[in-house]
């Protein structure tokens, strides 16, 4: 099936310097700095961006990150209960702004 993405055009990411490679190499600089390790594992650091990229809805990230997870140790499980996560915290965002909702309907009806 022809979709938008393209799970090959995720090979071409390294690509993305091509029309900036100065501000290329700054991303790529801190984005290799972001994933070493350090405070989190980079185990961890990988459910993390697992659950981001499913907040998101990166498909290319959704491939790199479940890849990375599994090259990293991480179970199923492990990384459907980080989908969860981003699911709650997403579904709790959205909620909680009915709080907005609420009171600036409260506001108009006064």
């Amino acid at each position: 099936m022809e979709t938008y993405y393209k799970p090959e055009d995720l090979k071409k990411f390294g690509e993305v310097s091509e029309f900036d490679a100065e501000l290329a190499k700054k991303f790529f600089d801190y984005y290799g700095a972001v994933f070493e390790e350090g405070a989190l594992t980079a185990r961890e650091k990988s459910l993390i961006a697992l659950a981001v990229a499913h907040t998101v809805q990166c498909p290319y990230c959704i491939d790199a990150y479940s890849n990375d997870a599994l090259e990293k140790g991480c179970s199923e499980e492990q990384m459907m209960e980080a989908v969860h996560v981003s699911t709650a915290i997403r579904g709790g965002s959205s909620l909680v702004h009915g709080v907005q909702m609420m009171n600036h309907v409260k506001k108009v009806s006064m």
